[in-house]
């Protein structure tokens, strides 16, 4: 039996299942990528490569209802939440058609040595090791700046989404790109390994856990390619005294309950300073506690399932052992009873630093409240965690929301606002959340060649 299924988290029924790709499968896709690296398509004019993305947006702006429904059946998305990532993919491959060019451009450098200038070229083929969570928008995040720049790209998905991989895959076909540019392969962990072995990689990028990152990033050491890796992330949602309330409760809620929780830059642990924290408690309870689980395709649902019933599983030993180690439940705790994948939205409290709890990563809706006293102790708390993503501050003193915005060690934070993201923004983060950046003007020179060029004056 193939281990690549796709199963509607909503009620457990097998949708589809396809077959893996065996050694011979993959090493000719690895040859197909190797030649149209050493092509003209990938080292020559950058006009053909970019409409090729300018082709790939208009095509899933014209399939957003369609590819919606696909990710909100195969991992319980919410229907309206996956059009949004549908939409966002458009905005990613349609932002570097109109700026790759651009940024691209040779950077000039003032030298005694002579004339001096940087020059941008593709390194080779990559592989990309994405996870289920957003089973569009990772891929694209690879996809789009290195389609841009030239480097081919082999993409092994997630187990639980491959009608999303396959779909994506045909999108970049029908797009115009040529064979090798973005090959799906269902693979095992120990082919990829052989794949970052293969001498005609030249890099890897994974979104995923932090195990996971640790053995591609160990792979990839070992033989000497570069990495990317966009990890775990415990991100704060810090709100101080005098912010308002009402939208934080309800950007919170909705940080929380996004994609039913599983999201690495949502605000997981709320550190509140003790003026309001009453009041925030009670109306961030009254949030969750609203929530409507159902279909993800009803419109009216305002909580999907898990992804699969292993993410559940994961999720009720993990409450359960907070709890066991002191952590109080202020609301929820328990998986939703019925078919499908749903838990109940979830506080704890009084967690401490002899918790496991404490450090982990909660991937589900259940959300950790701290009450610190002021400014300074918002930010101990906050940087005492072994991830460094996202992060929040609601104030109505922006000069004051600046000031631990740069004391926060993470790689991303937002002032009155929950984490987002645009294709014109890097995303990335510090310690175990991993290193490099996606997206931007940064994400496209992650993988390039970054070749100064001197003629002696």
């Amino acid at each position: 039996m193939s281990s690549y299924q796709s199963i509607n988290p909503a009620n457990n029924q097998l949708l589809k299942s396809w077959p893996s790709h065996d050694a011979t499968a993959v090493n000719q896709a690895l040859e197909k990528a190797d030649g149209l690296f050493h092509s003209d398509w990938s080292k020559g004019d950058i006009q053909p490569r970019l409409q090729v993305l300018k082709k790939l947006a208009d095509l899933i702006d014209s399939r957003v209802d369609e590819l919606a429904t696909i990710a909100s059946k195969e991992m319980g998305k919410l229907i309206g939440q996956s059009r949004g990532e549908v939409k966002i993919c458009a905005q990613i491959a349609r932002y570097y058609a109109e700026n790759a060019e651009r940024i691209l451009k040779p950077q000039p450098y003032a030298s005694e040595l002579g004339e001096a200038w940087l020059e941008y070229h593709p390194i080779g083929v990559l592989v990309a090791v994405e996870p289920w969570n957003f089973p569009y928008y990772q891929l694209m995040r690879v996809l789009a700046p290195n389609l841009a720049l030239g480097n081919p790209v082999l993409a092994k998905h997630a187990n639980i989404v491959p009608h999303c991989a396959d779909v994506f895959e045909k999108l970049v076909k029908e797009a115009g790109a040529p064979e090798g540019a973005w090959t799906n392969l269902f693979i095992s962990t120990d082919q990829v390994a052989e794949l970052i072995a293969d001498h005609r990689v030249q890099g890897v990028a994974l979104t995923g856990s932090e195990r996971a990152g640790s053995a591609v990033a160990e792979q990839a050491g070992k033989h000497l390619k570069k990495s990317t890796l966009e990890l775990g992330g415990n991100d704060v949602f810090v709100v101080l005294d005098d912010a308002d309330i009402d939208e934080a409760v309800r950007q919170g809620a909705q940080a929380r309950l996004s994609n039913c929780g599983q999201v690495c830059t949502a605000a997981k642990r709320f550190i509140l300073h003790e003026n309001i924290a009453d009041s925030f408690i009670a109306k961030f309870t009254a949030a969750l506690s609203a929530a409507t689980p159902g279909d993800p395709l009803d419109e009216n649902t305002t909580l999907g399932p898990l992804s699969s019933s292993d993410a559940r599983d994961r999720l009720v030993k993990q409450v359960d052992e907070a709890v066991a180690n002191g952590a109080k439940v202020l609301t929820g705790g328990k998986v939703i009873a019925g078919v499908g994948c749903y838990f109940q939205p979830t506080i704890l409290t009084h967690l401490t630093p002899d918790n496991p709890a404490y450090y982990q990563e909660f991937f589900g809706p259940v959300a950790q409240v701290y009450v610190v006293g002021d400014d300074r102790a918002a930010v101990a708390l906050a940087n005492d965690s072994h991830y460094g993503l996202g992060g929040s501050v609601w104030t109505k003193d922006i000069a004051r929301g600046r000031k631990l915005a740069s004391a926060i060690e993470t790689g991303m934070v937002f002032i009155n606002s929950q984490s987002d993201t645009s294709a014109e923004l890097p995303f990335g983060g510090v310690k175990r959340s991993g290193y490099g950046r996606e997206l931007s003007d940064l994400g496209i020179k992650e993988f390039a060649n970054q070749k100064l060029v001197v003629v002696a004056g």
